[in-house]
Formats: C-alpha cells, sequence, structure tokens
C-alpha cells in the first residue's frame, strides 16, 4: 500500500520569537550606524497626480 499522507508542515515561529528577532536585528542596525526616521500619523509616501510607472519589459521590445 502506498503512504498517501503529505508531510505535515512546520509550525510559524512563537510571536515572541518573531519579536525577539526582530528586536534584535533592529539593534544590529542602530548598531552599524543606522537611523530610524519618525513619521507623523497620517503621512503618506504617496505622490497624487503622479502615475505608477509599469516595469520595462525587454523583452516585449522585440
Amino acid at each position: 500500500m502506498a503512504n498517501t499522507r503529505t508531510a505535515a508542515k512546520k509550525k510559524a515561529p512563537a510571536a515572541v520569537e518573531t519579536s525577539a528577532s526582530i528586536e534584535a536585528q533592529m539593534q544590529a542596525f542602530l548598531d552599524r550606524g543606522g537611523k530610524v526616521d519618525v513619521i507623523e500619523s497620517g503621512v503618506s509616501g504617496q505622490v497624487i497626480g503622479v502615475k505608477p510607472t509599469k516595469p520595462s519589459n525587454p523583452a516585449a521590445k522585440i
């Protein structure tokens, strides 16, 4: 008889582990001289009136 079971998916790491990892990465970034800019609530990087550009596809121009 053939084995019809699939391998179980690994569980995602606990939120505590993920938070600790992000904290460690952030601290390493700051230790290397990185800077974090604080953006006020409600501010967007979206520019009104500018159409988004489409990625170029060199193969399509042939």
